[in-house]
This record gives structure tokens, C-alpha cells and sequence, in this order.
């Protein structure tokens, strides 16, 4: 149904005339995001600043419109898609950096900042913020905290919520607060900045975050290692993590992606090769000699094919091209993916990799899997048809038994790309039901009407 036309009219004396769309064709793209779903939005608001969405939000609780919250649309999960139609509410143009501080190691930016943007200006200052996901250029700072997201680096450095100190955002019933501090310590009050982070826009919309920024690395070392098999490499993991010097990314790759990588790219690798792991050392000049030898050390074990360490850039790039030609070698396979990031402990990989490999049996799929290994946390990729009706039952049903292998062994079902509608309905196989009570009623403290993001991320109450 769409919204009435004195609905229309009172949005559009929130912003200016250019921030408002409403013909289909405009609001189209705003329907959908990464995961492929769409829907269509009835209208799209684009606020530039914080007291613009206060505005938005208290009319749309007034009207009980549904909003979305969005930034750039990179996730994967379906959580910015308007399911049921209303107002998408766009942080794209609220893209300020407020604040430099580099005396207490802090930047206050607005959600629609990129986090290659916060690289960028962080870096002139010598600083870096944790979180690097592989779409660091396009995703948005906001579209971070709504998912929590993090990247290789999260192995050493943390995901977002851990490098954010505080925010400034609108609950869904129009209330303006601030949450967290401005140093790296603070306990008065419950920490709502952390509940927040994750939250993919249920919660509040986020105007404004302050980051904790860190030093840049002295410098950085990069090391491939190969192994036989999926074991081998999983065992390295162990040993890699066991050890005082924590990489700064351990990333994993596994047999059926090089076999993939091999014969969509030109990359060097060992035949047999059952596995590989991406490493990289950062940290001070002085004792990074020793740092790499201890981790590559670690790394070796009876599996170990080749263990090669990067000299210079050009080696650095010629390493990372293997990780880089995966996704095109994807796409090459199969016609769709679908994409899970699950985490387990770290001792249990070789359960959950070799438990993959039972699945794929048993189901008749295509997996492949690769991810962050350092902190456990696997993107298996089911590769399927759309179009073959049996084959997607069959992924179905893979994806339930892959869940169940990941709760067996004490893990989560979502490690960054948070949950959307995608995996809303696995969510009870791992929350209890009365945990699941507790988080409904927080929501409705922070949004009566429930007009955010609606149905997304927890299952409907009972």
C-alpha cells in the first residue's frame, strides 16, 4: 500500500527536495542489498544531518511507518531490505569526519563514512581502525555496526565493537541518545554502545560513532603456507595461535578453492595441496624477524608442502592474488553461492572441516570454504543452481545439518555478516527461549511501535 499522500507531504518538509524520493524507479535500488532479496520501498529519505532523523524517526512513530535503516547495501544477510514497504531511511549522505584526535587515539565520524575513507584519514595521522572487511573501499561505517563486521584483521585487532568507544543515535520511538565515553575506559551505566553495535538497525539508528583508533605497524611480513591436507592446516592454526606472537591475519583456504584457483588463474601452488593459510606478522622493525620465525615455526608440521615468505611488495601482491582470485573462480563454478560465515573454537576445526566434507557427501554439494582462521570463523560457500529445484531442497537441508555441526561444537552462526532475515529462523537453535523473551522486550524498550527494521534478526515473539 502506499503511504498517503499527506504522509508524503510531511516528510518532505523534514529535508530538502532532493533528499526525498518517491517515484518506483528512484526507490528501486534502495530495495535490496547483497543476499539478492528485494523489496520495494514506498519512499526513500536521505537526512544529512542528525536532527533530520530525529524528525523522520518521531513521524514515522507517530504514523507507525516501517523504517529501514541503511547504508551502502554490501551485506549479505537481507537486514536492509523494507519487507514490508514503508520508508528507507538512507545514511549514505550523513558522511562527515567530525574528528580527528589523534592525542587520545580517536575519530568521531558519521555512519555514512566509508571505512576506507576512515583508513585513509587515519593513516595521515598514523593511525588505523581495526576493522578491514574485503569491501573496506564501498561499505559504510555505519553498515559496520550494524553488523559488527571485522575482517582479517580481527584475528589481532578486534571486530567493531570492539573499536568503538561511543555513539550518538535515535531510538525507534524518536529519542535522541549518546551512549558509551570518549576514553578507553568507562563503567557507569549498562554498556548500550556494545549492545548496539550488531544490533543491524532494530535498536536505534546510529548518527554518529566515536573510534578507537590504533598505531600503524612499523612493519609487515606475509607468509603462504601449503599443506596436504585440511588437518595439517587446521593443526597449524592451533599451534599459530598458541604462541605469544598473534598474527595479524591467518586466513584459510581450503583443497577444492585452490583446485578452483588453479584453473581460473595463474597462481603457483604445489599439486596435492589440500589446504592453504594466508599469515601475516605486523609490529615494531626491531624483533619482527624473530616474530615471523616464531610463527612459522608454528606453522610447520608433517603436512606442510611450502612455506614461502614475501620479500617485497611485488611478492606481497603475488601471495594475495591466490586469496583474490577465489571469487571470480566462484562465480565461474556455479550460477550462486549461498554464503554462511560461521565460528567455531579454534581447536575445533578439524571437526568442523572435516564435518564439511561429510556434508558435501551426504547432500551431493559443492563446498567450498575459506575464511578467517585465526579467530575460527569459516565462510562455507554452497555452490547451487537456482534454477534446480532439488538441488536447492538439498542445500536446505545442508544448511540446517551445516547449523546443528556448528552448535555441536560450541561455535555461533554468524561471526560478521550478522543475521538479516537469512538466518532468523536457525536463531532459537542456539538462544533459549528465555534469552530470546529478554532480547525482544530490550527492543521494545528502544522501539514501542516496532517500526525498525522489523522481523529482522530475532525470530517473531512468541
Amino acid at each position: 500500500m502506499a503511504l498517503a499522500a499527506d504522509t508524503i507531504a510531511r516528510l518532505a518538509t523534514l529535508v530538502e527536495p532532493d533528499q526525498l524520493l518517491t517515484a518506483a524507479s528512484d526507490c528501486w535500488p534502495y530495495g535490496y542489498d547483497n543476499s539478492r532479496r528485494h523489496a520495494q520501498p514506498e519512499a526513500v529519505v536521505l537526512p544529512t544531518t542528525h536532527q533530520q532523523v530525529v524528525g523522520i524517526v518521531q513521524l514515522c512513530h507517530a504514523l507507525t511507518i516501517p523504517l529501514t535503516p541503511r547504508g551502502r547495501g554490501t551485506g549479505t544477510t537481507g537486514a536492509t531490505v523494507p519487507i514490508h514497504g514503508g520508508v528507507v531511511l538512507s545514511l549514505e549522505r550523513l558522511n562527515r569526519i567530525i574528528k580527528i584526535d589523534p592525542a587520545n587515539r580517536v575519530m568521531v565520524v558519521e555512519p555514512g563514512v566509508t571505512n576506507q575513507q576512515v583508513q585513509d584519514a587515519a593513516a595521515q595521522h598514523g593511525f588505523f581502525w581495526g576493522p578491514d572487511p574485503t569491501s573496506a573501499a564501498f561499505c559504510s561505517v555505519g553498515g559496520n555496526l550494524a553488523y559488527n563486521s571485522a575482517g582479517p584483521r580481527a584475528v589481532k585487532y578486534g571486530t567493531t565493537r570492539d573499536n568503538v568507544l561511543g555513539l550518538r543515535a535515535v531510538t525507534g520511538d524518536g529519542r535522541e541518545i549518546r551512549t558509551g565515553v570518549y576514553t578507553t575506559k568507562g563503567v557507569v551505566g549498562y554498556d548500550l554502545t556494545r549492545l548496539l553495535v550488531g544490533s543491524e538497525g532494530t535498536l536505534a539508528v546510529i548518527t554518529e560513532a566515536t573510534l578507537k583508533l590504533t598505531p600503524l605497524p612499523e612493519a609487515k611480513r606475509t607468509l603462504q603456507a601449503v599443506y596436504r591436507d585440511i588437518n595439517s592446516a587446521a593443526a597449524a592454526v592451533s599451534s599459530i595461535m598458541a604462541q605469544p606472537v598473534t598474527p595479524c591475519a591467518l586466513e584459510y583456504i581450503d583443497g577444492q578453492a585452490i583446485e578452483m584457483i588453479r584453473s581460473y588463474s595463474k597462481a603457483n601452488l604445489p599439486q596435492g595441496a589440500g589446504a592453504m593459510l594466508m599469515i601475516e606478522v605486523d609490529g615494531p622493525s626491531a624483533g619482527l624477524d624473530d616474530a615471523v620465525t616464531r610463527v612459522a615455526e608454528a606453522a610447520r608440521n608433517d603436512g606442510l608442502l611450502s612455506i614461502t615468505l614475501a620479500n617485497t611488495k611485488e611478492e606481497v601482491a603475488r601471495l594475495w592474488e591466490t586469496r583474490k582470485a577465489l571469487s571470480p573462480a566462484l562465480r565461474n563454478v556455479a550460477p550462486k553461492k549461498i554464503n554462511e560465515d560461521v565460528v567455531v573454537p579454534v581447536s575445533e576445526l578439524p571437526a568442523l572441516i572435516n564435518g564439511l566434507e561429510q556434508l558435501a557427501q551426504q547432500h551431493n554439494i559443492t563446498i567450498v570454504n575459506f575464511g578467517h582462521a585465526g579467530n575460527g570463523n569459516i565462510h562455507v560457500n554452497l555452490l547451487v543452481n537456482p534454477d534446480d529445484a532439488e538441488q536447492m531442497q538439498r542445500a536446505e537441508h545442508c544448511l540446517g545439518d551445516l547449523f546443528r555441526l556448528v552448535l555441536k561444537l560450541n561455535g555461533t552462526l554468524s561471526g560478521e555478516h550478522g543475521v538479516g532475515l537469512e538466518k532468523r529462523d536457525f536463531i532459537s537453535w542456539e538462544i533459549d527461549a528465555t534469552t530470546l523473551d529478554l532480547m525482544h522486550r530490550i527492543r521494545q524498550q528502544f522501539d514501542p511501535k516496532g517500526i525498525l527494521n522489523a522481523e529482522k534478526g530475532l525470530p517473531p515473539a512468541k
